[in-house]
């Protein structure tokens, strides 16, 4: 048996990074990044400060890392999920289906893209963690969907980059509602109907 008192980090060490990342993506989105401490992470975690500082040198560091593996697995599954071999309707609601469920509800992560908006200026790192690990990937796999549907004559002709921004837009502005207008008692948006609705409307619009 383990002494009593036995630091929480020894007695799980291969839980080590999960949990502080877990306890990163909290803090950065209840305090935003300038405001977060890595103390508060280590406490979260169940580590202490130095045992954090044998994984991440710095808070961006940590940023990134949380951003990596917070989102970036769930871009991954949508573009497995989403194959440019199926009919593009029903590609395009498997992809942003599974972003609502998956990210959009997340107030954690609402939270983080509150963070990058707000502190991008000063902090012009955090954008660039952002574009590369979640709106590159993003815009890749439906411009992708759209550009493949397009040579099979199943989308009118138009820049599928274009035609990416118009279908996930509302994604991004339920994110805004949420960190910035449900705070002050305005009513909450329904991520997943939204989508399943947005959909029904540009799709008809993207028809030949």
């Amino acid at each position: 048996m383990l002494p009593l008192g036995e630091p929480k980090f020894r007695r799980r060490p291969a839980d080590r990074p999960a949990e502080i990342l877990a306890a990163a993506l909290e803090v950065f989105a209840e305090r935003g990044f300038q405001a977060a401490r890595l103390e508060e992470v280590a406490k979260r975690a169940g580590v202490s400060k130095g045992a954090l500082y044998l994984y991440f040198e710095t808070k961006a560091d940590l940023f990134r890392a949380v951003v990596t593996d917070a989102i970036s697995p769930n871009i991954a599954r949508a573009t497995a999920a989403a194959s440019a071999e199926i009919p593009f309707e029903t590609a395009a609601r498997m992809a942003l289906g599974l972003l609502a469920r998956t990210v959009v509800t997340d107030q954690r992560i609402s939270g983080v893209v509150k963070l990058v908006i707000a502190e991008s200026r000063n902090h012009p790192e955090l954008a660039t963690v952002w574009h590369e690990t979640v709106v590159e990937p993003g815009l890749r796999l439906m411009s992708g969907l759209i550009a493949a549907a397009q040579a099979r004559g199943e989308v009118r002709p138009g820049d599928p980059r274009l035609f990416t921004f118009g279908i996930m837009g509302p994604m991004l502005l339920s994110m805004v509602w949420r960190e910035t207008f449900e705070p002050i008692g305005a009513g909450p948006i329904d991520v997943v109907k939204l989508a399943d609705q947005h959909l029904d409307t540009v799709l008809t619009g993207m028809r030949p």
